[in-house]
């Protein structure tokens, strides 16, 4: 699969990504309202990558720079502000990041200061990532098939 076909990541692909435990990234989502992944409609946390950029921008702030959480917040909005979020984008990272086609890379790059300090992070992130298992699209059909027939038993019955 292809950076650009990944639209979402599951809360246990961002807490590797960003190298830090799946209830970090929930306290955070309490904290931050920045880091606001949309929920599935099972409830499932479905991460961006925007939301992973703010994820990394946030540990920054408070691993390396040793920022409060309220001097986090503060400072994550003065750095969406003036378009420094974190991001995956850099020459520098691009030829790794493409070996690993599990971490994303978007299209715009914000090209300021805080990209070139947290380079060091990505790398020692993908390196981390394991790799992902094949999906059996036979399975997937069955699932779509088994789901569509839930449903309409479901209405069917008025239970939905």
């Amino acid at each position: 699969m292809s950076n650009e076909e990944k639209l979402f990541y599951s809360i246990g692909e961002v807490a590797e990504i960003v190298q830090v435990k799946p209830y970090v990234l929930r306290y955070w989502e309490t904290e931050f309202k920045k880091l606001n992944p949309q929920k599935s409609f099972t409830g499932q946390r479905t991460y961006k990558v925007k939301d992973i950029q703010v994820a990394l921008t946030i540990k920054k702030l408070l691993y390396d720079d040793k920022y409060t959480i309220a001097g986090a917040i503060q400072r994550l909005i003065e750095l969406e502000a003036q378009g420094q979020l974190i991001s995956f984008g850099t020459t520098e990272t691009s030829a790794v990041i493409e070996s690993h086609p599990e971490v994303p890379i978007p299209a715009e790059s914000s090209g300021g200061k805080e990209v070139a300090e947290v380079v060091p992070v990505v790398v020692e992130t993908i390196e981390a990532v394991p790799e992902k298992p094949k999906l059996d699209e036979k399975k997937v059909r069955d699932l779509k098939g088994l789901l569509e027939a839930t449903k309409k038993v479901l209405k069917k019955y008025n239970l939905s």
